[in-house]
């Protein structure tokens, strides 16, 4: 095993978001709804609503489930971007404007003609079947009201409707709620689901033991509770997972306000109102498995919502005895607010505790830095040897019952080799300590893995391991609860690997989900990229996409294309020769041809589509 250090950093840790817009920021009416002003509109989205892996940086106006529903230019300005894409936000286009703010309009059917054909104009002469282009400013104006584009349902949505944002001159993403859109009605209080009091330190407790608690609120009139009093012991924290809705809407959405209050007033509030694209990434660290936000403050964490923005701001302790009640506010962008109350309770550190029932054998628990150990009860003894390297610790349980026993070490200390705790020798299988913000690389048998200093969003504790086979190798880097901020490099040496390296790359694997990550073999070595920890397996893709034919005529060339593994890579067309225009909609699987002119297709027609493996399939016939 070996860790070297390749330079260091400190993060740079600027404004990378406001607690609080000022009025100035935010120029109310300045702005008309984009989709049917002066009509009732709902969301099936809004700003500070948490989705899978991201932050959601603006408002999903609902279409009625349907596409081509005008799409209006919120106020006068030019085009600042436009973009034709199959994934992200599909077809989209920014507009800047006189007051500084870019607006930005996404999932687009189609643009209005002049951009369309603005567009196609660009498309063909650069061959490009996505295209992003940047116009000098007011090159393409464009009047409040006037109609741009259309809604539809491409790139990444999950169904029609249109994602509307509003950024300031920095490219930051504002809540476009609270510059007052009359057309979305609000009067409900946001709902919270499950609290969680969690540890922030090894000698933390919750009800006696280091755990994450989480329990249910119940209803208190208009309010919530929790149902009983929950006993501290050292520094805990607060995590919520709740949510809020509009009217008229059965749609879950977020809501970005926190405020925390005890008898003596406001202890912090937490406003999440602006966001740097740069660091959405961080709304992984900021919540909990992407379900629960984290009302405490975080030194890794490169967000400023936290008002105070200090070190113990949200880090909650009690002397043994004492009893405070406290009280949680949680508000919507319209001011509707609910509270949660409880109760904790201050605790002595006890060893004595009841534990529930004990495991059959001993079970370890990654919890941060700290690992945790619960074993059965052992008339062979109780202490625990720790070997750290060359030196070794004796200690006795944390806390025990008559049934179990429960160890608490922290990493930070040093990584354990082994632990012996009597009745068996547990293998921790931590690798490495991978600090935040440095550059590190580290090396394991045949695996390599490369850190740069914004790779990791926090502190990582490495595990690493192999399953070795000579069709299928996998390899196994934590688990998939575990979040990078960006991509970490891998050279990964398979020697005994038989297949085919060509069309061998890795595969990020989650079930039965296979996402292609690529690299490049060099001799027996894969170099590749991940973003994401887990399972990552090499597979081999050796079967060319899928090409099916539903119209080919003078007027129109329209495939189903598809790929079983790998996914398509690219795609081009010619008919006589000549490049067409191919657009595709990945959900549908489906492209179809966009003509510069009005000229009928007649000839040979040659499609080709590639996959990402390199395997390429071909489709010829001819247009009388």
């Amino acid at each position: 095993m070996k860790l070297s250090k390749l330079g260091c950093t400190l993060l740079f840790l600027g404004l990378f978001a406001t607690p609080e817009l000022n009025a100035q920021e935010v120029d109310k009416g300045y702005f008309m709804n984009p989709i049917k002003p002066g009509v009732r509109n709902y969301l099936s989205g809004n700003f500070a609503e948490l989705r899978p892996n991201h932050f959601h940086t603006g408002l999903d106006l609902k279409t009625g489930g349907q596409q081509g529903i005008p799409v209006l230019a919120a106020a006068d300005g030019w085009v600042h971007r436009i973009k034709i894409s199959s994934f992200g936000y599909g077809n989209v286009i920014y507009l800047k404007h006189p007051n500084g703010k870019i607006t930005l309009y996404g999932h687009l059917r189609n643009f209005n003609q002049e951009l369309s054909e603005y567009m196609r104009n660009k498309m063909y002469e650069e061959k490009a079947i996505d295209l992003e282009i940047r116009p000098e400013p007011g090159e393409l104006p464009v009047k409040q009201g006037q109609r741009i584009a259309d809604s539809g349902n491409t790139g990444g949505s999950g169904g029609p409707h249109l994602h509307f944002e509003i950024r300031d001159s920095l490219d930051r993403a504002m809540d476009p709620l609270l510059f007052g859109f009359p057309e979305i009605l609000d009067n409900i209080a946001p709902v919270p689901q499950s609290i969680a009091i969690v540890p922030l330190d090894i000698d933390s407790r919750v009800n006696g033991e280091f755990q994450r608690l989480q329990v249910t609120p119940v209803a208190n009139g208009a309010n919530y509770r929790l149902p009983s009093d929950i006993k501290i012991t050292g520094k805990v924290g607060i995590e919520i997972r709740s949510y809020d809705q509009l009217d008229g809407a059965s749609n879950r959405n977020g809501y970005p306000i926190f405020e925390l209050a005890d008898e003596n007033g406001t202890l912090f509030n937490l406003t999440v109102d602006k966001v740097d694209f740069n660091y959405t990434r961080q709304f992984l660290l900021y919540t909990y498995q992407n379900r629960y936000t984290k009302l405490y403050f975080q030194k890794n964490l490169k967000f400023e919502f936290l008002s105070p923005l200090e070190e113990n701001t949200g880090h909650l302790a009690l002397e043994p005895g004492v009893k405070k009640n406290y009280k949680l506010k949680l508000r919507d962008t319209y001011g509707n607010e609910r509270e949660v109350s409880f109760t904790l309770q201050g605790q002595d550190l006890e060893t004595n505790i009841n534990d529930d029932s004990a495991p059959s054998k001993a079970s370890l628990e990654y919890l941060n830095n700290i690992l945790k150990i619960k074993a059965p009860i052992s008339s062979q003894g109780g202490l625990a040897k720790f070997s750290v390297g060359s030196n070794s610790f004796e200690m006795l349980p944390a806390y025990q019952d008559e049934n179990s026993r429960t160890y608490l070490w922290d990493m930070n200390f040093g990584i354990p080799d082994e632990i012996d705790i009597c009745t068996e020798i547990l293998t921790p299988g931590i690798n490495a300590l991978i600090p935040v913000g440095k550059e590190i690389s580290y090396s394991e048998e045949n695996v390599q893995l490369n850190f740069k200093q914004e790779t990791v969003l926090d502190d990582l504790f490495l595990r690493l391991s192999q399953a070795r086979s000579s069709s299928s190798p996998k390899l196994l880097i934590n688990d998939s609860q575990d979040y990078l901020w960006n991509a970490i490099n891998i050279l990964w040496t398979v020697p005994s690997y038989t297949g085919n390296k060509d069309r061998s790359h890795a595969y990020y694997t989650s079930g039965n989900s296979k996402s292609f990550l690529g690299g490049t073999w060099n001799g027996d070595t894969l170099n590749f990229g991940s973003r994401y920890l887990g399972e990552i397996s090499i597979l081999q893709d050796n079967t060319k996409p899928t090409i099916k034919v539903i119209r080919v005529n003078s007027s129109d060339l329209r495939f189903v294309i598809r790929d079983d593994l790998s996914g398509i890579d690219s795609y081009e067309a010619y008919v006589n020769g000549k490049w067409v225009l191919m657009r595709y909609e990945y959900k549908q699987a489906v492209i179809w041809s966009e003509k510069l002119t009005n000229e009928a297709f007649k000839g040979e027609v040659l499609l080709k589509v590639t996959d990402k493996a390199g395997n390429t399939a071909e489709w010829k016939g001819t247009i009388g």
